[in-house]
């Protein structure tokens, strides 16, 4: 699996060191990157020894205690705890993954926290996401449809219409899937990303909405589509365990069978 780091010409510092209490005997150090666009000052890496004997097992348990105890400086973004909203995404010991299902056990050495990559930084470990939601707004994630609903009912589908859904319905926009594709670093502007044409995908491979036609002419552009080379590192990434590759190659493939 591909690891993600800073741009290789990125002016980080060394920053503070917080040190454990003398009396902590199991103890991990975690070295988080901080930015304040208001000090004027460059980016540094500040390094917390936490006493894992009064933490919670995962890596966003320590940022909470950072924050709480150590550090109320630190700024992240957090919410549900359970890997359901995506708040916490963020790029730990080399991979984006989120901080609330990443087990502090499974970092051998220093746990390095970086905000996602390849996104302008609102402050410490929060990435802006104002593109990226552009870019989900812009597929219309709603069914659309030409018929009335049915007068008395929902409009249903078959269990084996609903079954398509799976691995599509389930993602959390969490964009670390997106985040960790070289074609959407250099491409953001113009490339969907993983992210969005799974959501696309998803309602394409819905039963109950009439728009695949106008939808796949929307996505068949040289940039918002082919700019996916099928790289794969989207799919290593997505901690909800989806495909976002193979979302990406069924919208080619409907496109090529459309022409035929």
């Amino acid at each position: 699996m591909a690891e993600f780091s800073l741009p290789a010409n990125s002016i980080v510092k060394k920053g503070r060191i917080f040190e454990a209490p003398a009396t902590a005997k199991n103890t991990k150090r975690f070295k988080i990157y901080r930015y304040n666009p208001d000090d004027g000052q460059n980016p540094s890496v500040d390094t917390y020894d936490i006493d894992l004997d009064t933490c919670g097992p995962m890596v966003l348990d320590a940022l909470i205690k950072i924050k709480n105890e150590i550090d109320p400086t630190l700024t992240f973004r957090r919410s549900c705890r359970e890997g359901i909203c995506g708040s916490c995404s963020m790029n730990i010991d080399g991979m984006n993954t989120l901080a609330c299902i990443k087990a502090i056990e499974d970092i051998k050495g220093d746990v390095k926290i970086y905000p996602l990559p390849h996104l302008d930084v609102v402050k410490d470990l929060v990435p802006d996401l104002t593109n990226f939601y552009a870019q989900y707004a812009s597929i219309q994630p709603w069914i659309q449809t030409d018929t009335p609903p049915p007068p008395d009912r929902e409009r249903l589908q078959s269990k084996e219409d609903r079954e398509k859904l799976e691995g599509l319905e389930e993602c959390i926009l969490c964009a670390c899937c997106s985040t960790s594709c070289p074609s959407y670093w250099w491409n953001s502007d113009r490339y969907l990303g993983p992210a969005a044409l799974l959501a696309a995908y998803r309602w394409i491979a819905d039963s109950r909405d009439e728009a695949t036609g106008e939808r796949l002419d929307e996505l068949e552009d040289p940039f918002k589509l082919y700019r996916c080379h099928t790289i794969m590192n989207c799919t290593n990434a997505c901690p909800k365990n989806l495909n976002p590759a193979k979302a990406i190659a069924e919208i080619k493939k409907l496109i090529v069978k459309r022409r035929n």
